[in-house]
Order: structure tokens, then C-alpha cells, then sequence
């Protein structure tokens, strides 16, 4: 579908769509479109069913061949992980530690290996993606201990996993995105830099982004209140920074950043706010909307298009962030 001629494609998609001052991409639209015949979405009457339908969708998505990458799993201080290793990249690269997206509900290390693969190979590092223990059976703050944890292992022991303990990132999408902020608050080893995308910051509050784009582009409000609700059932701690990282007092000590929103997306303001905050803190970052795009790009970078441009340019910040620091630690 993905390869017909754009005639052919916006035929399919119908007419443009524009909202907000952005154009949504043909890609993203047609995408939308075959989700909607599909009758694909986020989110089930059970768990259970929500957790095979993001697998079962993940399926449909195509495994485009990398560099060989060597997989191994890993304890990361009591958490599963799986290390990701491209061919042929020398002991002492750097590492990434990547929490997975999903709402802290239905992701998994399946549904994000093809995006770690991706990271790893382009950004020549090596990535430790974390199994972090899900809602509803293990709700908040769970997810934020595993996430800490399996951190605190990769900087205790990146030598053993063929990294240089001088260039760590934090990195993830979504709820991801969410943990890999916490982790660059609270860690008590700092990480070199924080690849966020499309971060949940903000629990507590339903900014523009989230009228605007609530229904009809992949990510619900239904969905946002569902997994909200089943990750953090307390609303009083759905203030806390651990939970909602916007909300953090100092954010001075945070790395440096590269943040990536979608235009199309309910979480697109809360993650600009989070950047501006980082800013006003004095951390650098570079924010970056992709204003055609839809939330949930990065797995789908394997459709070509827009979404690998996008995915690419954030495996480009990550290498830059992570070759170009200053790794300096003793």
C-alpha cells in the first residue's frame, strides 16, 4: 500500500487534512485510514485484549532487514532486558537504556524490537531495552523502580556490556518517554543524554493538544484516560514528579536533551512544555515537532516515508549526543 504512487495513495487517504496550521503527511493519513477499516486502536474492554491487539498489530508492520544486531538477555539489578549489539561495533560504544511505550499497559520488549534495532544500528550504540513491570497488575510507581534499577545496573556495569561508562543515554517513546524522563531527574549517576519521544510529562492536566487532537488520529483521549487510570489509579499522585516529570521543582540536572513531538498528537503540548521547562533550567535541548505526524511514529518507521525520516533524525541526535559529548567521567 505504502509503495502505490501518491496519486493512487491520496485517492485511498481522501482529501488532505489540516489542523492547527500543519498539513497531516499522506503517509500518516493513509496509515489512519487502514486503522479505521482495520477497526485498530489502542486500547480493549480488558487488558488482556488491548495487549494482543498492539501485538497483533505490530505484525502487519514490515521487518525491514539491518546489520545483523546480537541480541542477549540481560538482569538488570532484578529487571529483564534485552541488550542489543549491531555487528561488528567495537567494545567501549556508547549505550542507550530504552524504556518501551504503551501507556505503562500493553508495550512490550516485542513491540519495540524492530525501533531498538533500528536505534542501535543507526546511532551506533548499543541499546538495553528494560521489561519494566506493567499496570494494572503492578500500577505506579513500579515502573518508575524497575526503570531507575535497570539504570542504575547499566551504569554500575556498562563495561560488562561491551559500553563505555562514560557515554549512557536514557531514551523512550511515550510512557517510555515518561520513564527515561524520571530516570534523567532522579538517577543518582546522571545519564549523558536523554532521547525523548513524544514524552507523557503531565498527568495532571489536559492542555489544547489534547482537544485538538483527542479523536481520529491514532492515540485517543479515551485511550490517555484508560491508561492513566490503570497505571496511577491514586489522582493525588498523579502530581508527583515521579509520575508527572513537568511538575519536577529543579530540572537544572537533567542531560541533555532531544525531544521529538508529533504535530497530530494529544501529548504534543505537554512535551513542549517539558522542553521549555528544560530550557528555562539551562539544560540544553533541541525540540523538535514533526508537525505531520501522528503519536506512535517511531514504530512505524519500517513503512518508509515520513516516519523513517523522522525515526532517522532522532538516531542522528542520539549519535551526535552521545559521540560528540564530552565523556568525562572518571
Amino acid at each position: 500500500m505504502f509503495g502505490l504512487p501518491a496519486p493512487v495513495r491520496r485517492l485511498i487517504a481522501g482529501a488532505p487534512v489540516r489542523r492547527d496550521g500543519q498539513l497531516l503527511s499522506l503517509d500518516a493519513q493513509l496509515l489512519l485510514r487502514m486503522m479505521k477499516l482495520e477497526d485498530a486502536g489502542l486500547t480493549a474492554p480488558t487488558v488482556e485484549e488491548a495487549r494482543a491487539g498492539v501485538v497483533r498489530g505490530m505484525a502487519y508492520l514490515p521487518k525491514v532487514p539491518a546489520r545483523p544486531v546480537a541480541t542477549l538477555e540481560v538482569d538488570a539489578g532484578g529487571v529483564p532486558a534485552r541488550l542489543y549489539t549491531p555487528k561488528a561495533l567495537k567494545d567501549g560504544s556508547p549505550l542507550l537504556v530504552f524504556y518501551h511505550g504503551g501507556g505503562w499497559v500493553v508495550g512490550n520488549l516485542g513491540t519495540h524490537d524492530t525501533l531498538c534495532r533500528y536505534l542501535a544500528v543507526h546511532a551506533e550504540v548499543r541499546v538495553l531495552s528494560v521489561d519494566y513491570r506493567l499496570a494494572p497488575e503492578h500500577p505506579y510507581p513500579a515502573a518508575t523502580e524497575d526503570a531507575l534499577a535497570a539504570y542504575a545496573y547499566a551504569a554500575e556495569h556498562a563495561e560488562e556490556l561491551g559500553a563505555d561508562p562514560r557515554a549512557i543515554a536514557v531514551g523512550g517513546d511515550s510512557a517510555g518517554g515518561n520513564l527515561a524522563a524520571v530516570v534523567g531527574m532522579l538517577a543518582d549517576r546522571t545519564p549523558d543524554f536523554a532521547l525523548l519521544i513524544y514524552p507523557v510529562t503531565d498527568m495532571t492536566v489536559r492542555r489544547r493538544s489534547r482537544e485538538l487532537f483527542g479523536e481520529g488520529y491514532y492515540l485517543t483521549d479515551a485511550d490517555m484516560v484508560w491508561f492513566s487510570d490503570h497505571y496511577c489509579p491514586d489522582l493525588e499522585r498523579r502530581a508527583d514528579p515521579a509520575a508527572s516529570p513537568l511538575l519536577a521543582g529543579d530540572l537544572s540536572g537533567f542531560p541533555p536533551s532531544y525531544l521529538v513531538t508529533a504535530g497530530f498528537d494529544p501529548l504534543r503540548d505537554e512535551g513542549e512544555a517539558f522542553a521549555g521547562r528544560l530550557k528555562e533550567a539551562g539544560v540544553p535541548v533541541a525540540l523538535r515537532r514533526q508537525e505531520d505526524l501522528i503519536h506512535g511514529f517511531a514504530n512505524m518507521w519500517s513503512l518508509g516515508g515520513r516516519f523513517l525520516e523522522a525515526v532517522s533524525e532522532a538516531a542522528g541526535a542520539l549519535r551526535t549526543g552521545l559521540y560528540a559529548g564530552p565523556r568525562v567521567r572518571s
